[in-house]
């Protein structure tokens, strides 16, 4: 069974009630609000009308499984929303004109503008990791997410201070600590030996290149799970025909996060200034992957024992095989630190909430 990973280099990864909204606001906030860039979908963005705590936020990486949920989250409060794409017809495709009206859609020779008048940025780029590993396809894992990491820094540091956005929230991921069956991993713990930690150590340390006076959050993001999308969209199908089962020996840990929760903690990390620094992205309760298949089994109602033997992955995905034949039990220090809200603290519940 092939299960696909976010962007942020993890298993790939609604909308809830707003979260905590700041009430101070400057004149450079105000700045802005004002309109600048031409909609690729619209030939028109509002002059006026915006409350005091609107943002206007750019995001990478918004077409894919996160991004477009956070579109979503975001426009449900009325912020001004930027998608920064590579494509501008895929966009189009996701974020269909009659149903995101006002939405922002710009190709990259635009997108210094737009996140030079940005309130914030996010940046969710980066080449999906579940495929068959080359040394080719390495290289483009690791430089998709530097490249527009870097892009996205340079354009905030080359934006006039009075222009300047506040604050990016960039993705990074669980694949940072390494990989154990015994250790417990949170934001002060080391980074791993890997090929995938090595490509978040530097994927983070571009992000934070970032003007000195921008604040920062890094989330390390863990295995995302929702509707549509992500882990489940390639692991129930597999169920359902009486086919699912644990990857190899089923102990590897699987840190994983609700889509709502983690959508909810890109929010918060927005427009709290609290949220700074590392975050894990995922939820606090890891599971291992015998205990995800069987809880996701209890609630389709379908058997979970027949397992994957770690050769036939091998043969399937190569060294890339490493991604779903390992993993770590990280937790959410920061998060529980700064008592952010966990919708879905235990799988069965989010497996519950997304498949019942």
């Amino acid at each position: 069974m092939v299960v696909a990973k976010a962007a942020a280099l993890t298993w790939t990864h609604s909308v809830s009630p707003s979260l905590h909204i700041p009430q101070s606001f400057s004149v450079r906030d105000a700045r802005r609000f004002r309109p600048f860039c031409a909609s690729d979908q619209s030939q028109k963005v509002p002059v006026s009308g915006f409350r005091e705590n609107e943002m206007i936020v750019s995001i990478t990486g918004a077409t894919g499984f996160i991004g477009r949920r956070l579109v979503q989250r975001l426009r449900a409060d009325n912020h001004t929303v930027q998608v920064l794409t590579r494509s501008r017809s895929r966009a189009e495709l996701i974020f269909p004109v009659k149903d995101y009206p006002g939405l922002i859609v710009v190709e990259e020779p635009k997108w210094k503008n737009c996140i030079q008048m940005s309130k914030a940025v996010v940046n969710l780029a980066g080449m999906p990791i579940s495929t068959r590993w080359s040394s080719e396809i390495k290289k483009e894992i690791k430089d998709s997410r530097i490249r527009v990491t870097s892009k996205v820094v340079d354009y905030i540091n080359a934006s006039p201070e009075e222009n300047r956005p506040t604050v990016l929230v960039s993705a990074t991921a669980a694949g940072y600590y390494g990989t154990s069956e015994t250790q417990v991993f949170d934001e002060r713990s080391p980074s791993g030996n890997d090929y995938l930690a090595e490509v978040c150590r530097i994927w983070e340390a571009t992000a934070l290149k970032v003007n000195k006076d921008v604040r920062v959050a890094l989330i390390r993001i863990g295995v995302v799970l929702g509707k549509d999308g992500g882990a489940l969209a390639k692991m129930v199908p597999l169920f359902m025909m009486f086919a699912g089962g644990p990857l190899g020996s089923g102990r590897q840990w699987f840190s994983w996060i609700h889509v709502d929760d983690l959508v909810n903690l890109i929010y918060e990390a927005l427009i709290n200034p609290s949220y700074k620094g590392v975050i894990n992205g995922t939820a606090p309760n890891p599971v291992r992957l015998a205990e995800l298949c069987g809880q996701l089994g209890e609630v389709l109602g379908r058997p979970s024992w027949l397992p994957v033997p770690e050769f036939a992955l091998k043969a399937v995905l190569g060294e890339g095989a490493c991604v779903v034949l390992d993993g770590q039990k990280v937790v959410p220090a920061r998060a529980k630190e700064l008592g952010f809200p966990f919708k879905y603290p235990y799988v069965k519940d989010a497996l519950k909430a997304i498949l019942l």
